[in-house]
């Protein structure tokens, strides 16, 4: 019985003696942890905590710190981005503004300032001054319909959409421009119609700004494509492009960033205000499509527009 009482209380002993390392060692890992995410807080570094295999839970919890750490680092990196992102616009909407009102204030103080002006070139001075007001006010415009699009504010309502028929209308509707220019228009639209899972307004407004940008920067290469393919049971694909000056390859990526304005990446004469594509983008994405671009300089400069089929 002694025996008994003795090995038990040997094995209790060892237990509680066994149970206080485990506590102590937990004690100096929680401790580091504090101190670690202290100094991580206070200096704004992004380190990671050192993960320990001799506890599971602290292990497992100190995986999941890390993983929080991870999306505050994203988190940080995006707002930085943002930020940065937002002082370029502003600059750039400074900018855009500021070109056509000066011409404005330009004329019209020529006007008030010059009363030996002829008829003829009064009414030169207005129409330019009344050309560059609609460039302001258009400007404004694109402003807030992203403003809308990014603040989700704007629903689009999905319906049947015939793409074919659109498409055929479209450039329709620009032929007397696109003769101006010289462009000669290669059309691929199959003979049946096509229907997408679409917003006619947002699609049509999708084909008019890829259209445009088409004739602005692809005029040189004498051409202006659109095409339509749709295979059973897969997205219909429209594709619109040019034969113009293109774009590096290195500036694919940033075409449809907010403000960045072409003639970066292809030619300083260009102008826009870099927010074009950009809407266009967040349309069709709207949608539950996808956009993409591909250029290769005074070969083929293509954008694609994925929508899924109705």
């Amino acid at each position: 019985m002694t025996l008994i009482l003795a090995t038990t209380t040997a094995i209790l002993v060892i237990a509680v003696i066994v149970l206080g390392l485990r506590l102590r060692k937990r004690s100096k890992h929680l401790s580091y942890i504090h101190h670690k995410m202290s100094a991580i807080l206070n200096q704004g570094t992004f380190e990671r905590l050192l993960v320990f295999d001799s506890d599971d839970q602290v292990s497992q919890l100190l995986k999941d710190m890390n993983q929080l750490l991870d999306y505050a680092h994203r988190a940080k990196a995006g707002y930085a981005n943002q930020e940065k992102e937002m002082r370029n616009m502003l600059s750039n909407i400074s900018h855009d503004l500021k070109t056509p009102l000066t011409v404005v204030l330009g004329y019209s103080e020529t006007l008030l300032h010059s009363p030996s002006l002829s008829d003829q070139e009064r009414k030169a001075m207005t129409e330019k001054i009344q050309d560059k007001a609609q460039e302001v006010l258009r400007l404004i415009h694109s402003f807030f319909d992203l403003a809308k699009l990014e603040s989700g504010d704007t629903e689009l309502v999905l319906s049947r959409v015939n793409v074919s028929e659109l498409c055929r209308l479209k450039v329709l509707s620009f032929y007397e421009m696109l003769t101006n220019l010289g462009l000669h228009v290669d059309l691929e639209i199959p003979e049946g119609d096509i229907f997408v899972q679409a917003n006619e307004e947002a699609l049509d407004r999708v084909l008019d700004n890829l259209i445009t940008n088409a004739m602005k920067y692809g005029a040189d290469g004498k051409v202006l494509g659109l095409s339509l393919q749709h295979r059973m049971g897969r997205p219909v694909t429209l594709q619109i492009w040019d034969q113009g000056i293109g774009i590096p390859e290195s500036e694919h990526s940033r075409v449809f960033e907010r403000m960045y304005t072409l003639e970066d990446s292809r030619n300083r004469l260009y102008q826009g205000s870099g927010l074009g594509l950009t809407i266009t983008k967040r349309l069709v994405e709207r949608m539950g499509g996808d956009i993409d671009v591909h250029s290769v300089p005074y070969q083929r400069t293509v954008f694609s527009v994925i929508l899924k089929a109705w």
